[in-house]
């Protein structure tokens, strides 16, 4: 028989089950793969598109990857491991907000930036080394996150490096002009006198101050004219690796809107030489005579035309590399060379080899190389107009010499010249060869002032 009560038993609250607690991993993988992820960010982002491609942006670019490494390493440790390590936190941030100043105010930034980064750098270093010291135990932080933090006491002296040598470098004048092209302005000097005027076009990678020893000995009796390339030397970057037939465009509105009157003597060296033949197909009634000094070999082959504002790998490449500007790589390499030119040229030349715009407008130019040697290509004859073509006797690489014959077959009126002794730099860098350039030249203009045909000597 059952016993009923007046009253309702007690209720039983519901009891929640246990939170579960985060899987505890061990810190070491988390470590490994937050270092690597942050790498790899560092490689890949700067090859974002973007408006604006050049050292700055791959610089912020670089920085913003190792900043998620950072912050990948304090977020997980956190998370999933016993060992937090929130001071990653610290050079997260640093890196990030270092990536967004030289986003926002580029050149105001990088001037800031040169002074503060290698103490900052310095600092930050020793301060993760005594914070991982005590809160990671790991063997990964002697064989991992050591190496990284020695390779930023690295940068940092390599950053003070770079800052020490602008500070101290000989202040150093431009000359000539800085002329309006369309998009960006081209430097120009132009000394002497004398007709038909001559216009100096540097080989790869060089500006207008590397021909100092052949540019003052022709005006002595012409009027000369040498300039610096979009990206090389006092001249701004251009917006996209210019080939062949934008040089001979933008040489073409540069003499033009400086008031330069033509018919021109034009003389190239190495892949100068591509481009004062380019120039020669695309305007040939302002060409009165051409000088090939060792000029880098043309081909014949079809042309296809770019596509105006397409993605440039090389574009981002190059301003990849030109981040290590900012480490003192050009100014070593530059520091180092020159040494052939006169006080005047060598201290212009240093100064602006040392700049990410000129490593990266160095690696441009090579880039698209194909292109301009087909666009050269597209010069067929010069009639009976003068050219001088001059080899080099040493150096040489196969079919060499073949091409530079070639080449003299370009006109009715051409001699090829061999220069005893001389190398491929030797032409424009030592003063017993460069006599030899700055005579084809004159001999050229004499030629034009003349009409009379040009000797083999």
């Amino acid at each position: 028989m059952s016993v009923r009560s007046g009253t309702a038993p007690p209720s039983v609250e519901p009891v929640p089950p246990a939170a579960r607690k985060p899987r505890r991993i061990h810190v070491g993988p988390v470590v490994a793969g937050s270092l690597a992820a942050g790498f790899a960010a560092a490689v890949v982002l700067p090859f974002l598109p973007a408006g604006t491609v050049d050292d700055s942006f791959a610089t912020a670019m670089v920085l913003f990857g190792f900043a998620l490494g950072w912050t990948l390493l304090a977020a997980l440790s956190i998370r999933f491991t016993d060992q937090p390590q929130r001071w990653a936190v610290v050079p997260a941030t640093f890196m990030a907000v270092s990536g967004v100043l030289l986003l926002v105010a580029p050149d105001a930034s990088a001037d800031l930036l040169r002074w503060v980064w290698p103490p900052a750098v310095l600092l930050l270093a020793v301060w993760v080394w005594i914070r991982a010291r005590r809160s990671l135990r790991s063997r990964t932080r002697r064989w991992l996150l050591n190496p990284v933090l020695v390779i930023l006491v690295l940068l940092a002296l390599g950053g003070g490096y770079e800052a020490l040598g602008h500070a101290t470098a000989p202040t150093v004048a431009r000359g000539g002009q800085l002329v309006d092209v369309g998009p960006y302005r081209l430097h120009l000097q132009c000394t002497g006198s004398g007709s038909p005027t001559v216009v100096l076009e540097p080989g790869g990678g060089g500006s207008a101050a590397s021909l100092g020893l052949i540019t003052p000995a022709v005006a002595r009796d012409s009027r000369v004219c040498v300039y610096d390339r979009a990206g090389r030397g006092w001249s701004d970057p251009a917006t996209s690796p210019p080939d062949g037939a934008q040089i001979a465009t933008d040489l073409h509105t540069l003499l033009n809107r400086a008031r330069v009157p033509g018919p021109y003597v034009l003389a190239g060296h190495s892949f100068g030489g591509l481009y004062v033949r380019a120039y020669a197909a695309k305007y040939p009634n302002e060409v009165a005579g051409l000088v090939l000094v060792d000029s880098t070999a043309s081909h014949p082959t079809p042309v296809s035309s770019p596509q105006p504002g397409s993605y440039s790998v090389i574009r981002h490449l190059s301003a990849l590399i030109a981040t290590t500007s900012r480490l003192g790589v050009g100014r070593v390499i530059a520091d180092n060379d020159f040494a052939y030119l006169p006080a005047k040229y060598r201290d212009d030349a240093r100064t602006t080899a040392a700049t990410g715009k000129e490593m990266g407008g160095f690696i441009d130019e090579f880039g698209i190389a194909n292109r301009s040697e087909a666009e050269a290509g597209q010069l067929h004859s010069l009639g009976g107009k003068p050219l001088v073509v001059l080899t080099a006797a040493r150096g040489n690489s196969k079919g060499w010499m073949g091409n530079q014959n070639q080449s003299a077959t370009l006109s009715t009126n051409s001699v090829h010249r061999v220069v005893p002794g001389s190398t491929h730099d030797s032409l424009v860098d030592n003063p017993k060869h460069t006599v030899a350039v700055t005579q084809a030249i004159h001999d050229v203009v004499a030629a034009v002032r003349s009409g009379a045909p040009l000797t083999s000597r």
